[in-house]
């Protein structure tokens, strides 16, 4: 009589999707605003929105109309910086064709971000509610998606959201060019 033994395989085929699915668990869509730990897993969806994948971006660029922005926050001088110090920023490196509008996808920005955020929109769009917006940052980070959110929340119609973000484009073999802030940029 033999030793009974347990399928190796289908045990380790079972752990392996197990793992998988554990390693890309997204969060559900919250009510509002994301306002902390702004880079960790996003959802798969925004309730509005049309949500884009690398190729899917790629294509929707070669529309020129759509409006790209990106919505990484500026990075900020170094806390204990000298008064008498000038502070450089690194380089800001985004999508070709991308409008940056730094800082405006914190989930409760400042009324002077808000403003900023709208009136760039309303500028960059001419008015048009209807323009073609796609929002994004980096992959795993809710700033696009507030961003994205709030832009609906303001009225545009065809907003579409990156959700990979700049790290996908790159990988995918996509260029990226050094990005100024638009406008006065929110500080």
């Amino acid at each position: 009589m033999g030793i009974s033994r347990p399928p190796v395989v289908p045990l380790l085929v079972l752990l392996a999707l197990g793992a998988c699915a554990q390693g890309s668990v997204s969060p559900p869509e919250p009510a509002g605003y994301r306002e902390e730990n702004y880079r960790s897993p996003v959802p798969l969806t925004l309730r509005g929105a049309v949500v884009l994948d690398t190729p899917g971006l790629a294509e929707r660029l070669a529309d020129r109309r759509v409006l790209l922005i990106d919505v990484l926050p500026r990075e900020p001088p170094p806390p204990r910086l000298a008064p008498d110090n000038v502070w450089m920023p690194p380089p800001h490196e985004g999508i070709p064709g991308a409008v940056w509008l730094p800082n405006v996808g914190h989930g409760r920005p400042p009324a002077t971000v808000l403003a900023y955020f709208s009136d760039s929109l309303e500028r960059l769009t001419a008015g048009d509610t209807g323009r073609a917006l796609v929002f994004y940052c980096r992959s795993d980070c809710w700033m696009s998606w507030n961003a994205a959110k709030r832009a609906l929340s303001l009225g545009y119609r065809h907003v579409f959201w990156y959700r990979d973000g700049i790290e996908a484009w790159r990988a995918g073999g996509h260029p990226l060019v050094i990005l100024s802030p638009f406008g006065e940029g929110a500080k």
